[in-house]
């Protein structure tokens, strides 16, 4: 009898102990795999936002809410990229010069091959010759795939939530947003039920977005991440 009362004591004090080690080290463990999995989410939502970024350069200030046309753009595409050869002194900016005007000398000596304007506003070094470079090239590193762009990490196939936002300003100018977002139990599933539950409440006390999210369609904030 005694044995038996020794080793139910032995095993309610492993389980005590266990129960102590997990309600410590449960909240630790949880945020270590959170902010695991955040980082991939991050970097993602930051390749995203890049891409955005590069597309509305080339669709006069907009932006678009299709990750098909997003990836197209990436995959094809190509960005002008000026190559910049001296620059304008001081006294030909104050003689009204710019560097508008100096291609336009410029262009108007290559077609005419009569340099002497050049020559006499000084301009003979100065250049600004315009190449093209693949969005693949430009934004991203080697081997990078583009199609990956529209997968939440950790999300098991789950896509972001894409919108844009087309507005007009008190003033008449045009504003254009856009906003990449995922909720935590799309990139938190299967970690602590309870944790999750927990960062949403704490959140939603906040008026904050109960996820990882880039850019907004409520407010401009020039493309930033809530994290940032």
């Amino acid at each position: 009898m005694k044995t038996a009362f020794n080793i139910v004591l032995g095993l309610c004090a492993a389980a005590l102990v266990y129960i102590c080690y997990a309600s410590i080290m449960g909240p630790i463990d949880f945020e270590e795999a959170k902010q695991h999995r955040e980082k991939a989410v991050i970097s993602r939502l930051i390749d995203i936002r890049k891409a955005q970024m590069e597309f509305r350069t080339l669709h006069k200030g907009q932006y678009t809410a299709s990750f098909d046309t997003l990836i197209t753009f990436v995959k094809t595409q190509k960005l002008p990229f000026v190559s910049k050869e001296g620059v304008l002194t001081d006294k030909q900016l104050e003689d009204g010069m710019t560097e508008r005007k100096a291609m336009a000398l410029i262009n108007k000596a290559k077609k005419t091959n009569n340099w002497k304007e050049v020559e006499a506003a000084g301009l003979m070094n100065f250049k600004r010759d315009t190449m093209w470079v693949a969005v693949m090239d430009t934004l991203f590193p080697r081997g990078f795939n583009a199609d990956s762009l529209r997968y939440v990490p950790f999300g098991g196939g789950a896509q972001f939530e894409m919108a844009v936002k087309n507005d007009t300003a008190k003033s008449g100018a045009p504003i254009f947003l856009f906003e990449v977002r995922t909720p935590y139990d799309t990139y938190l599933n299967g970690l602590d039920k309870q944790e999750v539950a927990n960062l949403k409440d704490v959140q939603t006390k906040l008026g904050k977005y109960c996820g990882l999210m880039v850019g907004s369609i409520e407010t401009p904030n020039n493309g930033a991440g809530n994290w940032e």
